[in-house]
């Protein structure tokens, strides 16, 4: 899994409530291979006409936020079914952090645990980075997940708290297999242990 330390990068603002995992990856795209880019269908459906053609207006479609990589949405982001697949989509578009008043839980653990940061500010903060996104075509923002730190271009500060294990699987880049990995000699060691204790219950080779 990709480490997150400090991210500088162009943010985009997303502002409609209760975005569902539905819409930020339509079912019919589920059975997909993980390793085709996920990407492709981010907000497939929302992000274009009637007619199936891109809509200009949608922030992502836009130039200067082609290369989005942090999105400022609204309440309850990533409500809805447990699909992991989208936090590929966000990923595979570029997408390294979410930050939003609140999110759906299932879609926070999932985000942590692909190497994409949840942040959550009151909607007050919120409302003041959309703010200052529209001082600009391009406007970036930094995220230290070290010092839990967002600084925006205006000279504003905000903190955020995020769970000290989250924190840590982030930072060193630590999915579940690496977790269980990082932990294999103690697993060994137990195994070696409870072989002498109970030797019924040893592994045959």
């Amino acid at each position: 899994m990709e480490a997150f330390k400090k991210l500088e990068a162009t943010a985009a603002s997303l502002q409609i409530a209760n975005i569902d995992t539905d819409q930020i990856i339509p079912a019919r795209f589920l059975k997909t291979p993980r390793s085709t880019n996920h990407g492709d269908f981010l907000f497939h459906d929302i992000r274009r006409q009637s007619d199936g053609e891109l809509d200009p207006k949608f922030v992502l479609n836009t130039p200067e936020n082609s290369r989005t990589q942090i999105l400022v949405a609204d309440t309850n982001f990533g409500c809805g079914s447990s699909r992991e697949s989208a936090v590929y989509a966000l990923f595979d578009a570029g997408i390294r952090c979410v930050i939003a008043p609140s999110f759906g839980d299932i879609f926070y653990n999932n985000s942590v645990k692909n190497g994409l940061l949840p942040i959550e500010l009151s909607r007050r903060k919120i409302e003041d980075i959309w703010q200052t996104l529209k001082t600009a075509n391009t406007v970036k923002i930094e995220v230290d997940l070290e010092n839990q730190t967002i600084h925006l271009p205006n000279g504003t500060n905000y903190t955020f708290e995020i769970d000290a294990f989250r924190k840590q699987t982030l930072i060193e880049g630590l999915d579940d297999i690496d977790l269980t990995l990082k932990y294999s000699q103690l697993i060994r060691d137990h195994e070696k242990n409870n072989a002498t204790k109970r030797p019924w219950t040893a592994t045959i080779d």
